[in-house]
């Protein structure tokens, strides 16, 4: 499909005065939010438990969840919990955020862009 990247904005739910703009990657085959850990410690959010991580290369580690961040992208916005990854790394958003904000990747024009089904405001399924 190729690599997808959007920015995005993001702020400290407990601390507003704490706020960036970064790229992301928009990872459709992650999880959860990635931060660098660096950018964890900027935005001064507060460790909430440990998950295992699983890597592509099947290796598997304990990894911070942190939260909880503001994150703004594509006119939309959402509170979120961010797994912490390697200082310096590129942030990722993953499926949790892509779902709760109603967003899609087009793999043909490498863009992300409203629900075509729900442009105006995210539509959650409630099955």
């Amino acid at each position: 499909m190729g690599k997808v990247t959007e920015r995005i904005k993001l702020t400290s739910l407990l601390d507003r005065t704490k706020s960036r703009e970064v790229e992301a990657v928009i990872d459709t085959g992650a999880t959860l939010l990635v931060l660098p850990q660096d950018l964890v410690e900027e935005l001064g959010l507060t460790r909430i438990r440990d998950v295992r991580v699983r890597y592509a290369n099947n290796s598997v580690e304990a990894k911070g969840v942190y939260g909880a961040v503001t994150l703004e992208l594509k006119g939309r916005r959402g509170i979120f919990e961010a797994l912490a990854g390697v200082p310096g790394s590129e942030p990722l958003v993953g499926q949790v955020v892509l779902k709760s904000l109603d967003l899609v990747v087009d793999p043909r024009s490498r863009t992300l862009t409203p629900n075509p089904l729900s442009p105006e405001i995210p539509m959650v399924e409630i099955l």
